[in-house]
């Protein structure tokens, strides 16, 4: 037996994004997840359009990581928007969830140093000649990292202008809007942190030189296609992909944060791992004037709560998020919305190597409550 508790929680509540004002049926948003299912060329196929549309009750969909250019990519099967074919393969995803009733936005991701030239052709570029500190998955099997090519400033301008032009397609291929990835130890976190970071003209050194290229990124963008269809996503003190903040995390955000907030107008900040009784998510809240996306730390590769996450949502929402994202919740139930808000038992999320192995199984076939595939099209 299942119980109608919406009306105790605001996580099901109408809510309208920003100055995008864009209506969404709820709070809940379904956070990006790389999932390795487009074809080599970085083209989203027809199964990525049915994984999307099935979980188009979310209030809102951010895609997974998807890069700007080639050199940018990370790991095998991962989408891109640098192309016209890309640009048409994730048409038939929007249009599928669209038709769904859903609204999806698309996370820009470049992995900096997390590459390898198995996946992507090129040897990778990031801020330092600073090499990963673990293996990477490519197509032939783990492989130990290389070694990345340090960014000129004329790097750094092409890469800023390709997030531009990738969230130019991104509109054309019908997103409402893009989400910078400054997070989880990609090349945009890489500027930020100073482990990774060892330069020394205006792009390395002080915190306020080490935010400038995030910022430069964003600036582009929103001026691209207007701030109101841009979000980004920060991950403070996440020491993910061997990036390190160290004791510099609190100032590092603020400086960021503050300067975020001074583009007028964008879509949303997205906060990873927020912690309500951490006093640096608070004050994130207070510097940021805008939406605020917050996700749960729901156990990191461990079983996730039998509410899917649904308390800790609650509890970001009671200190000031206006919309909870969650990942694994949403990949293991395409109909997580409605099990939360019956309290219907949730799908279990199955084995790791199932997110990334490519085709139905562990992607497409979750049954809904009742028991049934969501098929579409």
């Amino acid at each position: 037996m299942t119980n109608d508790t919406a009306g105790e929680s605001r996580l099901f509540e109408p809510t309208t994004l920003g100055p995008l004002a864009l209506p969404l049926p709820n709070r809940l948003v379904m956070a990006p997840m790389t999932r390795n299912r487009a074809d080599a060329d970085g083209t989203p196929g027809p199964l990525m359009a049915t994984y999307y549309a099935q979980r188009a009750s979310a209030g809102l969909i951010v895609a997974e990581a998807t890069t700007p250019n080639a050199v940018g990519q990370t790991y095998a099967n991962i989408p891109a928007l640098y192309d016209p074919a890309h640009v048409a393969g994730w048409r038939t995803v929007t249009d599928a969830v669209r038709e769904a009733g859903g609204r999806m936005f698309v996370q820009l991701q470049h992995g900096g140093r997390v590459g390898h030239p198995d996946n992507s052709g090129y040897v990778p570029m990031a801020p330092s000649a600073v090499a990963l500190p673990e293996e990477i998955h490519t197509p032939g099997g783990r492989r130990p990292s290389v070694v990345p090519r340090e960014m000129t400033l004329d790097d750094i301008r092409s890469t800023v202008a390709d997030f531009a032009a990738a969230a130019r397609r991104a509109v054309e291929a019908g997103f409402e809007g893009v989400e910078v990835h400054a997070a989880n130890g990609y090349l945009l976190h890489q500027f930020l942190a100073k482990n990774t970071n060892l330069r020394d003209d205006e792009y390395g050194g002080p915190v306020e030189h080490r935010i400038r290229f995030v910022v430069e990124v964003v600036r582009a963008v929103a001026d691209a296609i207007g701030p109101e269809r841009v979000g980004v996503r920060i991950s403070p003190g996440v020491a993910v992909n061997g990036v390190e903040e160290g004791d510099e995390t609190e100032e590092l955000h603020r400086a960021l944060v503050t300067a975020l907030a001074g583009q007028e107008g964008l879509a949303y900040l997205h906060v990873v791992f927020a912690d309500p009784g951490q006093p640096l998510f608070r004050e994130i809240r207070k510097i940021w004037p805008g939406t605020l996306i917050a996700n749960p730390v729901l156990g990191w590769g461990g079983p996730l709560p039998a509410d899917g996450g649904r308390q800790a949502g609650e509890r970001l929402l009671a200190a000031g998020a206006d919309l909870i994202s969650l990942g694994r919740s949403f990949l293991a139930n395409p109909d997580l919305v409605e099990r939360l808000r019956t309290g219907a038992p949730l799908n279990a999320v199955r084995e790791a190597g199932l997110m990334y192995a490519g085709g139905e199984t562990g992607y497409t076939d979750y049954p809904t409550r009742e028991g049934a595939r969501v098929l579409v099209g």
